[in-house]
């Protein structure tokens, strides 16, 4: 055993704890010592789940659930080599966090409020990781990074290693940050790889490796960390290696998921895959049930060592291209190496007297959300947020923003764009003079004026909405708002099975076949064509809103086209209607993005707001997709008048977790 470091025992304040890790751990107090006295030196650390495990239960029994846990060197066994932490001195070591073990339930809790910071999240596990990260002197975004990951292994339908996303973020010292971390076409990917021999799109954009783009997601919480974090990297990624490895309790609505998930991806013809989200015994995860995760423990351990490197590079790598080619794949070595996040300038505008930061192209939801409350704020009515009439203009405004959003949106790298006539107060003034108050003007009316301007038109498909969220608030004033996908639930269905990395089919966003009806009989445009590097639109709405220098509200939700009307009506309902939070989650959504020509409402929708909608000219429809009857869901922190915090979990539409300290 190399060495060991005893990461803030003085916050326990326990001297059975400190007792019992020396006299366990003798042979690390030297380098505990030299850590002390000597910063920089160079030492060796061996990530040992198992003993960190049982360390965990140790100090969960002296402290209440919230002790810490240590990583030991290689007398452990089984350890991984030397450590090239990225944050710190290449040869650094340091403990890692506990791993809250949460008591039988059903793994929901909607509110949370505390003092010094907040998580919100679809999944327990993830939430009370990044509270612990926050407990033990983290940031936002050293806690956005932990439950990044462990997303990664609690909820397989989106959180993930082989997808990618957005992340706005402010750090302590009030730096302000959008990160597009993006999945990526792969250098042989073409315009037309998805037709058939008559020019049909085939469903190779949805199913199989060759559906997965390029994944981001290391690369941009691995971005996040190098630039912004406080923590050890390598600490921050030890709970999720635990949760893969030591295994984690499944609660009622992840083992519904996991057993759809598996029905779908057997469905796929994945059999090997489906495998990894079973018992090692084939069995279904049951509510209640243990499950590991062997192989995607392993592919996180070598992340925790060699940062970005540990999953682009190396044998992780290799095993990912090989298992892609061998299947019908284009990846190659090239494309993973040469993967990389991309800082982007937050697009930001005053709304309410608050400043609102967001995310910019390649995603559309922050140039939509822009539009659509620029267009309410010059069309206000006299009636309350929730009547017909106010509705029926938000809705308008949707119509409008998303007939922008269709035809002229892109890749920056690859699309010219007209953003500043798009946000220009005097244009979206222009649009909102277009809205009847009387009436709903019919899409076929409205079309984006820019094309006329000589942008090529087209229409975007809609997303699948099984992406997911989560929201990190703390009283260092840092702040992160990130949303991330495999696109569809269980992605391609497709995983590299050595890693335990499922894929994403990510390439399905792209127009596979420009100016002809796809699939869902939508028509797309030039500005979304595959081509080899591009980056496909996205309408995730990672958003924060500040109030001079201080973040109030950081939120976000999933669900594909539906994501940025969901953040608007958070937004207008919170701040513009002063409803609280709890309320606003919970109240029903509506939805409108220009083709096609119809409002989708929520079942819980009161039968006189369909009425009203319906006598104003509007075609009214129950949103029905997964047969939950629901838009969005979303996750939000916020901080309160008195200065607490303030969690909450869209729990009426999905599993959620808020969590507070």
């Amino acid at each position: 055993m190399h060495a060991c470091f005893v990461w803030g025992l003085v916050r326990l304040k326990s001297l059975p704890v400190i007792l019992y890790v020396f006299d366990r751990f003798a042979p690390c107090s030297r380098a505990f010592s030299e850590m002390l006295t000597r910063p920089g030196s160079s030492v060796r650390y061996a990530p040992c789940a198992r003993k960190v495990a049982r360390l965990a239960s140790v100090n969960r029994a002296l402290s209440n659930g919230f002790a810490l846990s240590l990583a030991c060197g290689g007398a452990c066994g089984g350890g991984v080599g030397e450590v090239r932490s990225p944050a710190l001195d290449p040869q650094s070591e340091a403990a890692a966090l506990a791993v809250p073990v949460p008591g039988a339930g059903t793994g929901l809790q909607e509110l949370a409020r505390g003092q010094r910071g907040a998580v919100s999240s679809v999944e327990r596990h993830a939430s009370l990781v990044g509270v612990e990260v926050l407990t033990q002197g983290g940031s936002a975004i050293d806690a956005a990074v932990a439950v990044g990951f462990v997303l990664a292994v609690t909820h397989p339908s989106a959180g993930n290693l082989g997808g990618g996303g957005f992340m706005v973020l402010r750090d302590p010292n009030g730096e302000l940050v959008t990160i597009d971390y993006r999945e990526s076409a792969p250098a042989d990917a073409s315009r037309d790889m998805y037709l058939g021999e008559a020019g049909e799109v085939t469903q190779q954009s949805l199913v199989g490796p060759l559906a997965a783009g390029i994944p981001g997601t290391v690369a941009g919480l691995f971005e996040a960390h190098r630039r912004y974090g406080r923590l050890p990297w390598h600490a921050l990624l030890m709970p999720a290696i635990v949760l893969a490895e030591d295994g984690h309790v499944v609660d009622e609505a992840h083992a519904i998921l996991l057993q759809r998930g598996v029905a779908a991806i057997h469905a796929a013809g994945y059999s090997d895959t489906a495998a990894l989200y079973m018992t090692a015994e084939g069995a279904e995860v049951a509510p209640g049930g243990l499950w590991r995760q062997p192989a995607l423990a392993a592919t996180l351990r070598r992340i925790a060592v060699d940062g970005k490197l540990g999953f682009y590079g190396g044998k992780v790598a290799k095993s990912l291209v090989s298992a892609v080619r061998s299947a019908g794949g284009v990846w190659t070595a090239a494309d993973l190496s040469g993967y990389r996040a991309e800082l982007r300038e937050p697009l930001r505008f005053a709304y309410r007297g608050l400043e609102v930061v967001t995310m910019g192209p390649p995603s559309a939801g922050g140039v939509v959300l822009r539009q659509m409350l620029g267009m309410l704020a010059e069309k206000p009515t006299s009636k309350p947020w929730r009547d017909p009439l106010s509705q029926h203009v938000y809705l308008e405004a949707a119509r409008r923003a998303y007939a922008d959003r269709n035809q002229v949106l892109g890749d920056p790298a690859f699309v010219k764009m007209p953003l500043t006539r798009m946000l220009a107060p005097e244009y979206l003034a222009e649009r909102a003079r277009t809205i009847d108050f009387a009436a709903a003007t019919p899409s076929t009316a409205v079309t984006s004026t820019l094309v006329a301007e000589g942008f090529t038109p087209g229409r975007a498909r809609p997303e699948s909405p099984e992406t997911t969220h989560f929201s990190v608030m703390a009283a260092d004033g840092s702040a992160v708002a990130n949303t991330y996908s495999l696109n569809q639930g269980f992605g391609s269905r497709f995983a590299a099975v050595e890693t335990g990395v499922l894929l994403n089919n990510t390439m399905d966003d792209f127009a596979a076949k420009p100016g002809e009806a796809n699939l869902f009989g939508l028509v797309q445009g030039e500005a979304n064509a595959i081509a080899p590097g591009k980056r496909s639109l996205s309408s995730m709405t990672p958003t924060l809103v500040l109030k001079g220098r201080q973040v109030h509200l950081a939120l976000g939700a999933m669900g594909g086209s539906t994501i940025t009307t969901t953040v608007a009506q958070l937004l207008e309902s919170i701040v513009g209607a002063g409803e609280e939070a709890s309320d606003a989650m919970r109240a029903a959504r509506l939805h409108h993005q220009w083709l096609p020509d119809k409002v989708l409402v929520e079942a819980r929708t009161d039968a006189s707001l369909r009425e009203g909608l319906s006598a104003l000219g509007h075609t009214v429809e129950t949103v029905s997709y997964g047969g939950q009857g629901t838009i969005g869901r979303a996750h939000l922190v916020r901080l309160l008048p008195d200065g607490h915090f303030e969690a909450v979990a869209d729990t009426t539409r999905e599993a959620g977790y808020a969590a507070a300290y």
